[in-house]
């Protein structure tokens, strides 16, 4: 078992989802229950699902909770681009946010990779 609270891809994630929900605030209330709700979701499904890999016996199941927060990245950098181009956010706020989702999902291949062949 891993303390998931001194990944610093943890973190780093932890600090996305903070960032996510300002950015969503400005959504059109029309959106509280689609996008702004999904958007929200994507990004808290990143560390949560770090943090439950990090909590599981083996570092197989680990592996297979890393993969599920890369999906969940992508999954969130497609829907900023949605956002963007419905006018709810801006392109470089889009553009930033989207740097740090690329930083996340290097951090959690490279974890991955630390963990590949143990057992």
């Amino acid at each position: 078992m891993h303390d998931f609270m001194k990944l610093r891809i943890w973190n780093d994630a932890v600090e996305l989802v903070t960032d996510v929900y300002k950015a969503t605030e400005k959504f059109h209330k029309d959106e509280r229950f689609g996008l702004t709700s999904q958007v929200r979701r994507c990004a808290v499904s990143i560390p949560s699902n770090i943090a439950e890999g990090a909590g599981r016996r083996t570092p197989c199941e680990f592996k297979q909770f890393l993969g599920i927060a890369i999906g969940s990245s992508c999954e969130l950098h497609t829907q900023l681009v949605i956002a963007q181009r419905l006018g709810y956010l801006e392109a470089q706020e889009v553009a930033g946010l989207a740097a740090r989702i690329v930083l996340i999902q290097k951090g959690v291949h490279k974890l991955d990779e630390s963990i590949q062949g143990k057992k």
